[in-house]
């Protein structure tokens, strides 16, 4: 019988999170999408703590108009300005099993542009 698209999901994201782990010199950025919305976090595995987050459900990205793909752009950069104030500027891409393209895609781009090194 063949996985569903959740259990496949986890599968590869088992396999992703087997490499990449957050320290602090480096911490994880962790996205997960949903249908409506896409959030993404800068974690720190070691001590597990979370040390700059951002949505689609964000004031500054919710009244900004534009589809999926233009808003996960947006909070690509958002976090990036929160991961700067931190004192952040590398660190680990974690697709979440995702697929490297679309809203994932658009949200790492706009974390490069806000001035993250992955």
């Amino acid at each position: 019988m063949a996985f569903s698209k959740t259990n496949r999901r986890n599968k590869i994201k088992k396999r992703i999170r087997k490499d990449i782990t957050g320290t602090q010199s480096r911490p994880r950025l962790a996205v997960f999408r949903s249908n409506k919305e896409i959030y993404a976090q800068i974690v720190d595995d070691v001590e597990g703590k979370t040390l700059a987050s951002a949505s689609s459900r964000d004031k500054d990205v919710t009244s900004a108009e534009g589809n999926k793909i233009e808003k996960a752009a947006l909070v690509g950069k958002a976090l990036a300005e929160k991961a700067k104030q931190a004192g952040i500027e590398t660190i680990s891409f974690d697709r979440g099993g995702y697929l490297y393209h679309g809203r994932v895609k658009s949200l790492a781009d706009g974390a490069r542009e806000g001035g993250l090194k992955f």
